[in-house]
């Protein structure tokens, strides 16, 4: 039985579904901003977070942990150096999924993934 399971497992193995977390990881630290599934974004928002609380603590060993995960040197760079101490005085709370409807072709349902700048204003809808 699957209970007290968390997780999504996205239809894939376990070392498929660690390193595509690790490349999307990398990809959203690099962009600061990518488009996947609702599914996949939800899932990669607790280790990108858990990420940015590395890089606030800032020590060595935490450097090593978070080089060990994302696969390029400069992005780890970035984290420590830009992108954690934005988020110093925050605490949790450093990414945004928005949905932007269906993708073409399998109609999954999509969503940007995006790193908190400043407060978010949506648009007006048209009523």
């Amino acid at each position: 039985m699957r209970h007290l399971k968390s997780g999504r497992r996205l239809g894939r193995k376990t070392s498929h579904r660690e390193a595509m977390f690790r490349n999307m990881v990398t990809s959203l630290f690099a962009h600061e901003k990518i488009t996947t599934t609702d599914a996949k974004a939800k899932e990669i928002r607790s280790v990108a977070e858990k990420m940015i609380t590395l890089g606030k603590r800032g020590d060595l060993h935490s450097t090593r942990i978070a080089a060990a995960f994302i696969r390029e040197k400069s992005v780890v760079t970035k984290l420590f150096s830009t992108i954690a101490p934005r988020y110093k005085e925050r605490a949790g709370g450093y990414t945004r999924i928005i949905k932007v409807g269906s993708r073409n072709g399998d109609a999954a349902p999509m969503s940007i993934i995006e790193l908190v700048e400043e407060e978010f204003t949506p648009k007006a809808s048209r009523a």
